[in-house]
């Protein structure tokens, strides 16, 4: 199945190569190469390179969609800030009567705003297998409901975009209130354990830095497996002329629904893995900048890839790190130059220019008399 899926796919077989070498090399590098050599990988390292994966399958999500699909979603950080929000729960659960007010029923934010009682939607969370469903289950379910209205009304082209913003938009006001029973504003942090394991732990973070590249894996081959599938070649279709698509008998609304409803619950998991290496999720994950953002990484990576994707979130998020740190007032200025300047001399994005150069034809020669 593997090799049917990559069989004409030569630039993920080389990503998947390097991922499977960087995933053996830093877990080597920061368990068994003590702190001080030259080829020791710190923690804080690991937790970063972690963090830019999920980022990176957070793309894939979006350019499975907005590349194949020609849906150009501004939402799906609200699918990403609800799977961090669920594993978040689960993750506060774990804290038990450790917490500053030593309520093992409740957490520390319900104690200070004198709750009685744990919320019936925090049920269940303390068990991870009930979790991990309901990481899958709620973007799902909040993609599958806002598509069916959307695509059943016909809605497409920058209305859809806008929606989905107002989507975003509308969620991060909701999860800002303190009665909503998510911590308002300072959201969930203080997290302590993963399954009886200490997240201080370096072998934990070198675990979620391994399951982070697992999934990013199984994310591309998910994708991939659509694009070449039936699926992909209808999406493609839609994507190019959805009139007449649909004026041929496929019924347009369910294999977009479809699609939308898979790359949001991608996005979740992208979320869950995000939460417990960088310590926190707040309502600030909502924010339609960052929708925004996601898209200039597929827009730099290249759209329509897949690779490019993933390519254009580790560039960029890197740029970002870099330049945070090292200029912190012209970074916004460098992400919005970054974005002009592909546009205008890269529209294939980064990957395309690689891959108009690897199919270029090399001169015939002319033979004179």
């Amino acid at each position: 199945m593997i090799r049917k899926i990559l069989r004409n796919d030569r630039h993920g077989k080389i990503f998947l190569s390097l991922l499977l070498f960087l995933s053996v090399y830093v877990s080597v590098a920061n368990l068994l190469i003590p702190p001080g050599h030259l080829l020791h990988v710190s923690t804080f390292t690991v937790t970063l390179l972690g963090k830019y994966l999920t980022y990176a399958l957070l793309a894939l999500a979006v350019d499975l969609v907005w590349g194949y699909l020609g849906i150009l979603s501004l939402g799906h950080g609200a699918f990403f800030a609800l799977g961090g929000y669920v594993m978040g729960m689960y993750l506060m659960r774990q804290i038990g009567d450790r917490g500053v007010y030593g309520n093992p029923l409740l957490p520390d934010f319900m104690v200070f705003l004198n709750w009685e009682s744990l919320p019936w939607f925090w049920l269940g969370l303390d068990q991870f297998w009930f979790a991990a469903i309901m990481i899958l289950l709620v973007p799902g379910a909040l993609a599958f409901v806002f598509g069916w209205f959307a695509f059943r009304s016909r809605v497409t082209g920058v209305y859809l975009s806008i929606m989905t913003q107002a989507m975003t938009y509308a969620l991060m006001l909701a999860f800002f209130r303190n009665e909503m029973g998510f911590g308002g504003n300072n959201g969930l942090t203080d997290f302590k354990d993963l399954l009886g394991f200490s997240l201080q732990s370096d072998s934990v973070r070198v675990g979620l830095f391994i399951c982070s590249a697992l999934a990013l894996a199984l994310g591309y081959f998910s994708c991939r497996y659509i694009v070449n599938s039936k699926l992909g070649r209808v999406s493609v279709a839609v994507r190019d002329s959805e009139d007449r698509v649909r004026f041929l008998g496929y019924r347009v609304n369910h294999f977009k629904l479809w699609v939308f409803t898979f790359s949001a619950v991608i996005a979740g998991i992208a979320g869950a893995l995000y939460v417990p290496q960088v310590g926190i999720i707040n309502p600030s994950e909502f924010s339609p900048i960052n929708s925004i953002e996601i898209v200039i990484w597929v827009a730099v990576g290249g759209r329509a890839t897949l690779l490019g994707a993933v390519l254009g979130a580790l560039i960029v998020n890197y740029a970002k790190t870099y330049f945070t740190g090292a200029f912190p007032e012209v970074w916004l200025f460098a992400l919005g130059g970054l974005f002009i300047t592909v546009t205008i001399f890269a529209p294939r994005g980064i990957l395309g220019l690689f891959q108009q150069g690897s199919n270029r034809t090399p001169p015939t020669e002319v033979k004179t008399a």
